[in-house]
C-alpha cells in the first residue's frame, strides 16, 4: 500500500514539474528591436552603470515598459528620449550631450588624468634632485633583527 502511494505521489510531483510552453520572445520582433535600442541609450537610475535594457531593477522593467508602450502609440525614437531627458534629466541619457553642465562628465576624467601625471613629474624631479645620503639607507641584511617586546636577544 505504501508503495502504491508513493508511486502516486511521484505521478503527481512530475505532473507538476513539467515544463510549460515557452512564451514568444515578443509579439512584435520590430518593435522589441526598436525597444531594446532606444533602451541601451538610457541609464539605469538605480544601477547607475548599467542601461536600462542591462539592468534587472524594477524602475528599468518600468522603463522598458513605458518605452514600449510609447512605441506601441506611435512615437517616435527621438520623441521617447526626449521625454525621458525631460522627465529625469540629462543624467538618464547614457552618453550625454556636450554642453556646460556636462562639462565635467565629458572632461573630468582626463583633467584628473593629466593632473595625477603632473604631481607625479614633480615629485620624481624633486626627488632627483636630492642627494643619495638624504633617502632612508637600505637595511643590513647581516644586522640582528629588532625585537621591542623583550629585552633579551634574539637566539643565533
Amino acid at each position: 500500500m505504501a508503495r502504491w502511494i508513493l508511486i502516486l505521489t511521484l505521478a503527481l510531483l512530475a505532473g507538476w514539474t513539467q515544463a510549460k510552453e515557452a512564451a514568444p520572445a515578443a509579439e512584435d520582433p520590430v518593435l522589441e528591436a526598436r525597444m531594446l535600442r532606444i533602451a541601451t541609450e538610457l541609464r539605469c537610475l538605480v544601477c547607475q552603470n548599467q542601461t536600462i535594457a542591462d539592468s534587472h531593477a524594477e524602475l528599468a522593467v518600468d522603463l522598458r515598459n513605458q518605452v514600449k508602450d510609447m512605441l506601441k502609440r506611435g512615437d517616435s525614437d527621438q520623441m521617447i528620449i526626449d521625454y525621458m531627458t525631460a522627465r529625469y534629466g540629462d543624467f538618464v541619457l547614457y552618453r550625454p550631450p556636450l554642453k556646460g553642465t556636462t562639462y565635467i562628465l565629458w572632461f573630468g576624467p582626463a583633467l584628473l588624468l593629466l593632473g595625477g601625471l603632473g604631481a607625479l613629474l614633480l615629485v620624481l624631479r624633486r626627488r632627483s634632485r636630492l642627494s643619495p645620503d638624504q633617502f632612508e639607507p637600505d637595511p643590513d641584511p647581516d644586522a640582528e633583527p629588532f625585537v621591542a617586546d623583550s629585552d633579551t636577544k634574539p637566539a643565533k
